[in-house]
């Protein structure tokens, strides 16, 4: 079986095993103060032009989101998230176990856009009895988004100043941000996305590492008593080198930009295969997640040999999710061809 059903299948990129395994018997201290972490930090502080002591290494994408959303959060305020959020369809509750409301807008192809956002905080702020309402306080979106797509730099930064004209603040969810930046929509870097948002992290569960994220905050005065937070919320690693030797392998040489080019060209492979079988699909998508439409046949005959997820249906045909990731191979993806020609 070949499972296309996730991008974190797999461990973790061969180099991150090694170096792990290289530095199994060192002494460090602990809980993300050793010198990898300091290391992996001095590497994404240059990429992103943000002072290394705001940039802090969690255990996963849930951890990292609820930590900080709780952090930027007063009691009664909530989260503007799309529809398709994984914040408030895929993390069971948690930022509403932190209790804070996740305030769901429906969006296009899984984003949300500043005109949206705009009204959400102009119909909270003109109704007469918004005391009594939770209060919109913070943004969030996902680059690339639940649905495979990518924002522009321009939409971003609309979002972002439309948060701020309100007093509130943009959060970016980077759990696939290298397949966002490795997809051709992609027009910035990442210094530019730190200068349109006030704190994102950068995925690397699902992008070559073993576990682990990279939480950038911009703003300094989110950062501030942050290391609390990730205590209380229990995103803080005890045996933290762990997770800096991780970041240390997939930055110092620009590793983490390699293998997430590596995954979108398996994908638009994946892509074209289908094109080529006649397949239309559910929306488009230039990252790692591809969403064609299969008939009951077509699904069944895949299904023997290929692990895939439903996504939906459109147009009477049943919209399938095929993921690739850094370790997706050639071989791999050569096999789905020929069954697809077949």
């Amino acid at each position: 079986m070949i499972r296309f059903s996730c991008d974190y299948s797999e461990g973790a990129h061969p180099r991150i095993i090694d170096r792990l395994a290289a530095t199994n018997f060192e002494q460090t201290p602990g809980y993300g103060t050793d010198e990898h972490c300091d290391a992996a930090r001095g590497y994404i502080s240059k990429l992103c032009g943000v002072p290394t002591e705001r940039i802090h290494f969690l255990v996963g994408g849930t951890q990292t989101n609820f930590t900080l959303i709780a952090a930027a959060l007063r009691p009664y305020e909530g989260v503007i998230a799309a529809e398709t959020g994984h914040i408030n369809v895929h993390e069971t509750g948690a930022v509403e176990a932190t209790g804070h409301k996740v305030i769901a807008l429906p969006g296009i192809d899984g984003k949300l856009n500043a005109a949206a956002v705009e009204a959400a905080f102009v119909d909270h702020e003109n109704d007469e009895t918004h005391e009594h309402i939770v209060k919109p306080a913070l943004v969030y979106i996902s680059e690339s988004t639940e649905a495979g797509t990518v924002y522009s730099l321009s939409e971003i930064k609309a979002i972002y100043d439309a948060a701020h004209r309100h007093g509130a603040r943009l959060y970016i969810d980077g759990a696939r941000l290298g397949y966002a930046m490795a997809s051709s929509d992609c027009d910035f870097d990442l210094k530019q996305l730190a200068g349109v948002c006030d704190a994102f992290y950068i995925g690397g569960t699902k992008v070559g590492a073993l576990f682990g994220e990279a939480l950038v905050i911009v703003d300094e005065t989110l950062n501030r008593d942050f290391r609390y937070m990730i205590k209380q919320r229990g995103g803080m690693l005890a045996k933290g080198r762990l997770l800096g030797i991780q970041f240390e392998t997939l930055f110092e040489d620009g590793l983490y930009f390699e293998i997430s080019k590596h995954a979108v060209a398996m994908a638009m492979r994946v892509r074209d295969a289908f094109k080529s079988a006649g397949c239309a699909f559910f929306q488009d998508s230039s990252t790692n997640q591809q969403f064609p439409l299969v008939t009951p046949e077509l699904k069944a005959r895949l299904a023997k040999d290929f692990a895939f997820e439903h996504w939906g249906w459109k147009d009477g045909l049943e919209a399938v999710r095929f993921c690739t990731s850094w370790a997706t191979t050639e071989e791999q993806v050569s096999a789905l061809e020929r069954a697809l020609r077949a």
